[in-house]
């Protein structure tokens, strides 16, 4: 199985008449991704590439059936996009864009949680979802992703994404589900998240967890292992030689205080039974171990 998306999702651009939607929409499509429609209020009643134009996310839905979008927009149109995407129907939402503003993202995250709780969003600044030979949603190039599991990947960086699945594929080592939740202050969904669906999809046996310095999510994931996952986990925690005080990457990737540092996250995941990786190449060799001993 996959978690959020599958084979059966039908997907809505937010932003498909763009230069970046219409590339990674394209490669999307070509995946085998159901790329059912694109929105632009000022271009509806044409196509890209075959794949219609509405006005609204709305009107995609009510045509099409959609009930996962991917928003390619601008960041200062994130915020509204978003919102129009969780009052249009949409159940999965994936926000590409990065540089989206933290008091922007704050606000619809929680509205979200308050009127639309039924509404998953994964990003902003994410590269999106891909559950291999099913479906891909955003900038994972699918090439590098081999199906048919056992191991579940999430992720806070989005190129330490990419490298755990060709690093598993090099392995020869399939994917359920790989999911990029981005390193930006207030994600729309969290390593618990992410952990929760792995623990309770029963392909997955086993999880992939890649996190980096800076705020305390990860502890959090750590603390959440400890209790509530039974499945065994690698991980990589990026940033050992960051200085403290100093923003690494993403927003969110900042020490502050003596919080925050890979090592206090690395000694929370190993005391929750995590192997833990000093590197990626070693987490993925800690994973192909834990998948022999399957």
């Amino acid at each position: 199985m996959a978690i959020f998306v599958d084979e059966n999702t039908k997907v809505i651009y937010q932003g498909l008449t763009g230069r970046q939607g219409s590339y990674y929409g394209g490669l999307n499509k070509e995946y085998g991704t159901q790329v059912v429609a694109g929105t632009h209020p000022k271009k509806a009643g044409t196509d890209v590439d075959g794949v219609p134009i509405y006005a609204s996310v709305a009107e995609a839905v009510e045509a099409t059936g959609a009930t996962a979008s991917c928003i390619f927009i601008p960041a200062p149109g994130v915020k509204d996009a978003v919102i129009e995407a969780a009052e249009g129907g949409i159940e999965f939402i994936v926000a590409i864009t990065e540089g989206v503003p933290a008091h922007d993202e704050a606000w619809f995250f929680n509205k979200l949680q308050r009127d639309h709780p039924n509404v998953q969003l994964l990003g902003p600044n994410c590269p999106g979802i891909i559950s291999p030979g099913k479906c891909n949603i955003g900038i994972t190039a699918g090439h590098i992703a081999k199906p048919g599991g056992p191991v579940g990947i999430v992720s806070r960086s989005g190129t330490l994404t990419y490298q755990a699945l060709y690093e598993l594929k090099q392995k020869d080592i399939g994917v359920t589900t790989c999911v990029g939740i981005g390193g930006d202050p207030v994600p729309g969904t969290s390593f618990i998240d992410c952990l929760k669906a792995f623990e309770a999809d029963p392909e997955t046996k086993a999880i992939m967890m890649i996190g980096e310095i800076g705020g305390s999510a990860e502890e959090e994931a750590a603390e959440f292992i400890k209790n509530n996952v039974s499945k065994p986990v690698s991980s990589y925690v990026a940033g050992v030689t960051a200085p403290p005080g100093k923003k690494m990457g993403h927003a969110g990737a900042i020490v502050s205080g003596g919080k925050g540092t890979a090592d206090a996250k690395m000694e929370a995941l190993r005391d929750a039974g995590v192997k833990v990786g000093q590197n990626p190449t070693e987490a993925g060799e800690l994973m192909a171990e834990i998948v022999a001993n399957l």
